[in-house]
């Protein structure tokens, strides 16, 4: 077996010089404090075992951690876009506090305004505390922050590996393609990254470790090796709830939010035969991403840590696939902003289920709680402990997800409550309306519930700032153009 001998904190001092009461205490730091092993799956929704989001779905591997731990079906990204999703989760900040309400560099998180100067990253907050941090592929929105994991294992640039030319949807702006391709797993960055993280659970380590794999599928392109795809025969598929006129009573401004000019729509994937197909490609690459958290969980378990660590799973926010007639992320409705979270606790066999609303915003003080690290009071997130001890404890909180400077949706077990920038409003009654089909912000009767959702808004909204960037429509664009003119 490999064996690592690391520094702790800054003592500065190598294990072999150690005293043998400091190498007593470095024992005993080693089997006290759990270690964590925190998977992330880019843009995957509900379409999970666990979540029952799609009858098709074949997760095997993540239904298994499931039955490890507890599962909240009602989770909520801070934002419903990869970069200000992670920027948040890392730093422990709201998009509204930060101004990270776009994508931005992994160099530039600390330089958007004053308050992520002020931020610990989750990983650094683990490493000021005697931790190895390690992580692979896509953590932040790119890699990883400079500086901010002892040892990082790298990714291959894209979301590739792409074939020669595009397969189905030819719009340069957007990756958005589907088909099989290439011929092995091998070939796939997420098998590399997998394969990686296994072997670093074979070493030996001398103190706790908090280890991260980022995997890009489902993330488009949906190319994945053929047999994925023969897992999900497309005569057998069922396609996601739709209704045409579904946003014939939302706010001029939610059209403009959400307003997606490079993406396939669903009038179009309804008119070409391709929307069983997508789906297809989806449920595939979900599959395929599935079998490599199976890879990292096999591991573990042969490991010497199976007992000791710590075990979560999360997406960075949710997809519509036709849904609200669009095929993407980026919009503050149910299907844009709900995504998995599994949290094993070290001690953890049984599985269980949360229906509360939470946030991943709530990841990080969760942790350190979890691993008995002393709180970090700049994290504005909410401890799950309580609902990882009893599922079904008294939660008086709401999972709020941000889209742009005064654009947010509040979650709560019943109702989605969005308000936009200019005051418009969108309600709905998840009770009676699951597929939030009827806006009834307008209806008498909801007005004292509308009151009751808005104390959950953000009361600080941070301008956007100049290091955070997105051009995916005109709202978007006008937004960065107008935060660096006023930089300048």
């Amino acid at each position: 077996m490999n064996r690592r001998k690391f520094l702790i904190g800054s003592a500065g001092f190598a294990a072999a010089t150690m005293t043998a009461y400091e190498l007593d205490w470095l024992t005993q730091l080693k089997k006290e404090y759990p270690n964590v092993l925190m998977l992330i799956i880019d843009d995957l929704n509900d379409w999970i075992g666990p979540l029952a989001g799609h009858p098709n779905t074949k997760t095997p591997n993540i239904d298994r951690l499931a039955n490890m731990g507890t599962v909240f079906t009602n989770a909520h990204a801070p934002a419903p876009l990869c970069g200000p999703s992670r920027a948040s989760i890392m730093t422990g900040l709201a998009p509204s506090s930060t101004g990270i309400y776009g994508h931005i560099h992994d160099k530039d998180i600390k330089n958007a305004n004053d308050k992520a100067s002020q931020s610990i990253f989750l990983s650094e907050y683990f490493r000021k505390h005697g931790y190895y941090t390690a992580a692979v592929g896509k953590v932040f929105h790119e890699r990883v922050a400079p500086d901010s994991f002892d040892t990082y294992g790298g990714r291959t640039a894209g979301f590739g590996p792409y074939p020669q030319s595009r397969m189905k949807w030819h719009d340069p702006r957007t990756n958005t393609d589907w088909g099989a391709f290439p011929d092995t797993d091998q070939q796939m960055p997420d098998y590399e990254s997998a394969q990686w993280l296994a072997k670093q659970l074979a070493m030996d380590y001398d103190k706790p470790f908090f280890m991260v794999g980022g995997f890009l599928r489902p993330h488009v392109p949906w190319h994945v090796p053929q047999k994925w795809f023969d897992m999900h025969p497309v005569e057998e598929l069922e396609l996601p709830a739709y209704f045409k006129n579904d946003l014939d009573d939302v706010p001029e401004i939610a059209t403009q939010v959400s307003e997606l000019p490079m993406m396939p729509t669903t009038e179009w994937a309804i008119e070409s035969g391709e929307w069983k197909n997508m789906v297809q490609a989806y449920l595939a690459s979900i599959s395929f991403v599935d079998s490599c958290v199976g890879t990292v969980l096999d591991a573990l378990e042969k490991s010497e840590y199976a007992d000791n660590t710590a075990i979560v799973l999360w997406g960075d926010h949710g997809y519509q696939l036709g849904e609200k007639g669009k095929f993407a992320k980026m919009a503050l409705w149910e299907r844009a902003t709900r995504t998995p979270l599994i949290i094993k606790p070290p001690k953890s066999s049984g599985g269980q289920v949360s229906n509360r609303p939470v946030s991943l915003l709530d990841l990080y003080p969760t942790l350190i709680k979890m691993c008995g690290l002393p709180e970090n009071p700049l994290n504005q997130g909410q401890d799950l402990s309580p609902l990882l001890n009893n599922p079904d404890a008294q939660w008086e909180h709401a999972a709020v997800t941000t889209y742009g400077p005064n654009n947010h949706a509040v979650k709560t077990e019943r109702y989605r409550y969005i308000r936009y920038e200019d005051g418009s409003e969108e309600l709905y009654d998840h009770e009676n309306d699951k597929n939030e089909w009827h806006n009834v912000a307008e209806a008498d009767e909801y007005k004292n519930v509308k009151a009751r959702l808005s104390a959950f808004l953000p009361k600080e909204n941070a301008s956007w700032s100049a290091a955070s960037y997105y051009t995916g429509n005109p709202y978007f664009s006008d937004l960065t153009e107008r935060s660096l003119t006023k930089s300048k």
